[in-house]
């Protein structure tokens, strides 16, 4: 099935705004500097070179596609997992056959390209949609050619590196929260309801049901 033609996602929580809980006990001031800076700081480039940068942009808009977001209110995963290489900012572990961050991402994304090449004969940044998901795919069931990827398990980079840091950031992010009726840090006021289908008054409330991921396949007319 075509991914050309990507749904918006359709919140189940459509009318919630975590930031509506701004000045409420819900939030302290260590959880309003945190979270305003998330939302206010896009880091600059510093650590992959500038095509480097451009392609992980194309691979992140592959895995977690935002259609429903502007330029201006995309989660910018390329630029907050820059500063994160940058910063040399790491998990505390990763699996005995993975690089550090910092040499498996220049070498994954090498590959990625590389194997761009091999399957469709052009980079991944001129591929189209569904093609970049085969490359993707390939990767993820390893149909690739180990010599594009220098010392790297392609399977274990793509699930256990890539995807991981990509999803860990995109749900870091106050708009994400959003979609997920997430309220944010528990700090200070805490959850009270614990129980099955409770819900304290300052939580999100379920609209509709969930979107059905077969749902996403098609543009709604």
């Amino acid at each position: 099935m075509s991914r050309e033609h990507l749904k918006r996602f359709r919140t189940p929580y459509p009318d919630y705004n975590v930031l509506a809980k701004w000045d409420t006990p819900s939030f302290d001031d260590v959880t309003r500097r945190v979270i305003a800076h998330r939302l206010e700081h896009v880091p600059k480039r510093r650590f992959l070179d500038e095509a480097q940068y451009a392609l992980l942009r194309a691979v992140m808009d592959t895995v977690l596609p935002q259609p429903e977001r502007s330029e201006a209110d995309r989660i910018p995963l390329e630029a907050l997992l820059d500063e994160k290489l940058a910063m040399n900012l790491t998990d505390g572990t990763r699996h005995k056959d993975v690089l550090t961050q910092r040499e498996a991402w220049p070498r994954g994304l090498a590959a990625i390209d590389a194997e761009a090449h091999a399957m469709h004969g052009r980079g991944f940044l001129s591929l189209s949609a569904d093609e970049r998901h085969s490359v993707l795919e390939a990767i993820d069931t390893g149909r690739v050619d180990g010599e594009h990827w220098k010392g790297l398990v392609p399977k274990s980079f793509f699930r256990h590196v890539l995807l991981k840091q990509a999803v860990k950031i995109y749900y870091s992010h106050p708009a994400a929260w959003n979609e997920i009726g997430f309220g944010g840090p528990a700090a200070p006021r805490g959850y009270l309801r614990l129980g099955p289908d409770m819900r304290d008054p300052w939580e999100a409330e379920e609209k509709r049901r969930p979107q059905e991921a077969e749902d996403l396949s098609e543009d709604e007319t």
